[in-house]
């Protein structure tokens, strides 16, 4: 791949400019302190870096919040760029391009060639020969012939691949045709991988099958990441290829190369082999299979479209299940109390989050208990963990269990039944109606914000870890009294944690000013005021966890 590489950018609004790749390393992001800075709200400061590597450019995600898209798929590891590759970083499409050259005398020299291989531009294959655009009327000549064949075999495959509904299928049909029109011994297809490299997704031979047969470092970089197609008199003598032992121990003399090119980069390359006990690949085997491979490069990506759907809609189930389970956990009413007002919601994001409340008022109703949980996770296993810690303290809650008791018993048994990495958060709240002395436990939870009548307010910090965590784990109870007007108000982080444009956090502070400006208001307008007051502060940044609130205000000594 050529080092003169360009980045042409296109922006949300469809502002577009070319940018050059200078250096080893090039950084994207939304900071003027970036390489290259782009005005979008989804995009981090420091988003991603496209650096170099022996030769090659790759890149790699900076911790990005909604990180860098590479073939529709979210980047866990630096991958390998090549001419035509396509990113999204945030609402912004980049793709990697080979810096225009000027035109020069012997522009239109024959393609790159020795006495062993030929390399030619897979799009310039593809394109009608020159007899067939002339007005003037001549015989069918000898490119004439070979274009004819060309549109045969592509309408041959195109009928075929109707029918194909796994890719499986599909690779196979491939090799079928290729095998049928191209007569090779070997045939491989190899496809990109999510870590940017190439593997080996159907292959076949006419003699002992070896996966690796055809594999070459070389070939393969030249062919995908150039997009152009290659034609191998002699591998045997060629130098590219004195490292792919396996090819040369194979006996594999002349071969012939394909790129699967994709809109939004190659998808990978069909190379097809001989010994020449059969034949030796001509210039027409290469114009064929660059058809071939044209076609089935359209199939393999319609196929990976139809597999991500398919995912897409499993996911969507998925999270409609884990939301049925949610809501159902949730208490369709709430007690009512003389002398105290009592809120409580959850408002879903997107996803699904693992939060979960309880109010109840306990069975001898000396005690009004108000519990608030988050427990580790997204979706249907972050659903199963929430059900689990509903009913390990549905029992313990009504029958007048202490607070520290309860978490004592509920950490014992999640460490037990759930493997290391799930573990709840969670507070419980126990008022006395009458006397109002509230005691409470905090299992690593967000602090529960006390708000007195007079304006004066305090944290109700956490009393142990989070549930699950030990096998034994300790928890001691806070206590303190709920006067005439005074308000006790517990919340998720889905409240304290949703960002800005700028990254920062909503945070506790900002949650405390405004229930105190509104600590006189009725609960529902505290809770209104809240989430006014955090859309005001997200501008437009989505929330990426649920958001509950459990309130309860002393309204009569």
């Amino acid at each position: 791949m050529s080092n003169e590489m360009n980045l042409h950018v296109v922006t949300s609004d469809g502002a577009a400019f070319d940018r050059a790749l200078d250096g080893e390393s090039f950084v994207i992001g939304r900071s003027s302190k970036a390489d290259l800075t782009v005005p979008d709200r989804s995009m981090s400061r420091m988003h991603a870096r496209i650096f170099r590597d022996d030769g090659t450019w790759h890149i790699e995600d900076l911790g990005s919040r909604n990180g860098p898209l590479w073939g529709g798929r979210a980047l866990e590891r630096p991958a390998r760029l090549g001419h035509g590759s396509v990113l999204q970083i945030g609402s912004t499409s980049v793709t990697l391009r080979e810096a225009a050259r000027p035109v020069s005398d012997d522009s239109r020299k024959p393609p790159t060639t020795d006495s062993h291989t030929i390399f030619r531009s897979a799009a310039d294959l593809l394109k009608e020969p020159e007899e067939i655009r002339t007005d003037s009327v001549t015989p069918m000549g000898e490119g004439l012939r070979r274009y004819a064949d060309r549109l045969r075999l592509l309408n041959e495959v195109n009928q075929a691949l109707d029918r194909i509904i796994s890719l499986e299928e599909l690779l196979d049909l491939i090799l079928d045709r290729a095998f049928d029109h191209l007569r090779p011994e070997e045939a491989a297809i190899y496809l990109r991988t999510d870590d940017g490299g190439y593997a080996c997704a159907a292959s076949r031979s006419v003699g002992k099958a070896d996966p690796d047969m055809l594999f070459s470092k070389n070939l393969m970089e030249q062919v995908v990441e150039g997009g152009q197609a290659a034609l191998v008199l002699d591998a045997q003598t060629d130098e590219r290829f004195h490292e792919a032992m396996s090819l040369l121990d194979a006996g594999v003399r002349s071969l012939v190369a394909a790129p699967l090119l994709d809109p939004d980069g190659a998808l990978g390359l069909i190379v097809l082999g001989s010994r020449l006990t059969i034949r030796q690949f001509e210039e027409e085997d290469m114009e064929l299979l660059a058809s071939l491979a044209s076609v089935a490069a359209m199939r393999i990506r319609n196929v990976h479209l139809a597999e991500e759907a398919e995912e897409r809609r499993r996911l969507e189930q998925e999270v409609a299940l884990a939301r049925e389970i949610q809501v159902s956990l949730l208490p369709d009413k709430l007690p009512e109390v003389d002398g105290w007002e009592i809120k409580a919601g959850n408002i879903p994001s997107r996803g699904v989050s693992g939060d979960f409340f309880k109010v109840e008022l306990r069975h001898d109703e000396s005690e009004i208990v108000l519990m608030l949980s988050d427990v580790s996770g997204k979706g249907i296993g972050a659903s199963l963990l929430t059900a689990s810690l509903e009913a390990l303290c549905a029992g313990p809650v009504h029958d007048g269990v202490l607070p520290e008791d309860i978490f004592r018993s509920v950490s014992h048994l999640l460490f037990e039944r759930t493997p290391p990495e799930k573990y709840a958060t969670s507070f419980i709240a126990a008022v006395e109606p009458q006397s109002g002395i509230l005691r409470f436990c905090n299992a690593g939870h967000n602090p529960g914000l006390l708000m007195r009548a007079n304006g004066d307010s305090e944290w109700l910090e956490s009393t142990g870890m989070p549930l699950g965590i030990l096998p034994e784990g300790e928890f001691t109870a806070g206590e303190r009294t709920i006067g005439e007007g005074d308000t006790l108000v517990l919340y998720t982080d889905g409240i304290t944690e949703p960002e800005n444009p700028e990254e920062e956090e909503y945070g506790e502070e900002r949650l405390r000013e405004v229930c105190l400006k509104y600590r006189t208001e009725p609960l529902g307008e505290i809770v209104s005021a809240i989430e006014k007051d955090l859309y005001d502060f997200v501008r437009g940044v989505p929330f990426l966890d649920d958001r509950t609130l459990v309130l309860i205000r002393r309204t009569s000594g």
